[in-house]
């Protein structure tokens, strides 16, 4: 899942019920007193790190201070982990904030953007006067000079796959700097090298930080935003070699909504869920229909804080005669992701990388003209947070300067429909995409090359290698939809995935020009018992309870999972 809030900005859609926005520090001022009691109660209680690291996005350092508040209020004593200005590279660094890549090799960062980075973190976390570590008391001169000659003598193709004490340090750094560039792959690109060199002493740098700081304290359980990239995915390396439990979260689809997954980052663990978490949920009509409706309003995106299309182009037809797709042939449908989005390994992938899978499958096509082939590049390419800048149809039109008619491509700023185009297809192929989930549950058959979250679930055709993925395109077209019981099987899954692995926090809320905000009326509702929500997630980083919101017993909308427009 990409992170496109940015869609969020400006926008103030969806607010909670009751108080309006109000900031952690106001809150925390209006209540002193009680807070400073439940501050004196806590310590001495199991302790939980919060390792915000980069304190610079706002929406994640509210949410973990949120998360340090209730927490407290449970009796856990909570520190922070927090970057002051040590690395040089990490997960803040974007296109819009660092335009020059010199700015890396001349280690300018911390007179560039880490400033301001620490003070929305001071602004957020520092008004709770919890135990806060930071990276600079952790890393001795000594360290960050071996860190640095390693990573500047280290062979530059050996970065990727760097590899200290069994930590993957290199796949984070590498990944990281993939994030950087927005690309999927660094060739040919100027700076590639003197930058990934950066992530990678920021790796290192990060593993020390993480092994002084857990060497000094026993933590019952870290948790943090993302799990990936730099510095976030090499702590949680190191986390997880020391037997630490991590807990992981992002923002999730749905609005006022977040994933938390334990052990790694949900790009991992929501492939490898066990079904039994959802297959034996009980099932009736009135599921059935809400989680209808919700993939419904998806079309459009009203439920939602994450989007792509304001107003997408329902009117396929039209489309299709203008792009000369004919209808009396089969369209096989293919759904593209931003390529350097999460670039880890995933050991059951067929393709190496998404680039591979997208020219591999257009060749395949080539060679079928009895097939059509509708290639829906992902809008995020250009509307994400992070345009790419390695374009999936440049790529594709360098190698295959004319296509032929039964191939046609629909660039990121079509506003065709993506629901409505693959509605129109016998199947849909896919690499990453969440839509797996959604198409499934409307009866869409689905091949999936890569990592999408809906592999291994019993629902759609899981290729583990090349030739099992056209072994698999020789079997088209399908023909037919999904059988009924499948189907069924789709749709609890569907609402597992959406209403129950995504845990409503209603009370944080889309805010013009900060993401979201808060809106509480005191301190209380953070405590036990007044968002189930909050206490599923709480209870998953206290107690290693699974972070499932019971949607079935609870309902969606008593609960305030939902906010209405």
């Amino acid at each position: 899942m990409k992170r496109y809030i940015a869609s969020l900005v400006g926008r103030a859609r969806g607010r909670g019920k009751g108080a309006g926005p109000t900031s952690v520090g106001a809150l925390l001022a209006r209540e002193s007193a009680a807070w400073e009691k439940a501050r004196r109660a806590a310590r001495g209680g199991p302790k939980i790190l919060l390792a915000t690291n980069v304190t610079g996005f706002q929406h994640a350092s509210l949410t973990e201070a949120v998360l340090g508040a209730a927490l407290t209020l449970r009796g856990a004593e909570v520190h922070f982990l927090v970057c002051d200005g040590v690395l040089p590279g990490c997960q803040r660094a974007e296109p819009d904030n660092v335009p020059d890549p010199g700015w890396f090799a001349r280690y300018e960062l911390p007179d560039r953007i880490c400033a301001s980075c620490q003070r929305t973190g001071e602004a957020l976390i520092g008004p709770l006067g919890l135990p806060t570590h930071r990276f600079s008391a952790l890393v001795p001169a000594a360290a960050r000079s071996a860190a640095r000659s390693l990573a500047q003598t280290l062979p530059a193709e050996a970065i990727p796959t760097y590899v200290r004490d069994g930590l993957r340090l290199g796949e984070h750094a590498h990944a990281g700097a993939l994030r950087y560039f927005a690309r999927g792959d660094l060739a040919g690109v100027a700076a590639a090298e003197t930058v990934s060199r950066r992530y990678l002493e920021a790796a290192i740098l990060t593993a020390e930080a993480a092994d002084a700081l857990l060497s000094a304290h026993s933590f019952k359980a870290a948790c943090f935003h993302h799990g990936i990239y730099v510095p976030q995915g090499p702590f949680g390396e190191v986390c997880r070699a020391r037997g630490l439990p991590v807990v992981n979260w992002n923002p999730a689809y749905r609005r006022n909504t977040f994933i938390f997954s334990h052990d790694d980052s949900y790009h991992h663990t929501l492939m490898a869920e066990p079904v039994e978490a959802w297959e034996s949920m009980p099932w009736s009509d009135e599921m059935e229909a809400e989680i209808d409706a919700y993939l419904a309003s998806r079309r459009k995106g009203t439920r939602d804080w994450i989007w792509f299309h304001e107003k997408p182009d329902e009117d396929f037809e039209r489309f299709a005669v203008e792009a000369g797709l004919r209808r009396d042939k089969p369209i096989i449908g293919m759904l593209s992701n931003v390529m350097w989005d999460a670039q880890l390994h995933y050991p059951a992938n067929a393709f190496p990388n998404m680039l591979d899978w997208a020219v591999k499958t257009v060749a395949y096509f080539v060679r079928r003209p009895d097939l059509q082939l509708l290639l829906r590049i992902h809008p995020a390419e250009i509307r994400g947070t992070v345009p790419s800048r390695q374009p999936l149809l440049a790529e594709l039109r360098a190698r295959f300067p004319e296509l032929p008619p039964n191939i046609v491509i629909v660039p990121p700023e079509s506003q065709v429909s993506t629901y409505s185009a693959m509605e129109a297809c016998d199947s849909v192929l896919i690499y990453g995409t969440k839509t797996g989930v959604e198409l499934t549950s409307i009866g869409i058959p689905v091949i999936v090359g890569g990592e999408a979250w809906i592999r291994n679930k019993g629902l759609t055709y899981d290729a583990s290698s090349e030739s099992e993925y056209f072994a698999l395109l020789d079997r088209l077209p399908f023909g037919s939809r999904l059988p009924p019981d499948v189907l069924r099987r789709a749709k609890k899954y569907a609402y597992h995935f959406f209403f129950r692995r995504m845990v409503p926090l209603p009370f944080i809320v889309p805010s013009p020009g900060k993401i979201y905000d808060l809106a509480l009326n005191e301190l209380a509702e953070l405590g036990p018992g007044r968002h189930p929500g909050l206490d599923v997630v709480c209870d998953g980083i206290l107690e290693g309870k699974p972070f499932i919101y019971p949607a079935e017993s609870l309902g969606l909308h008593d609960a305030g999972a939902e906010a209405r427009p």
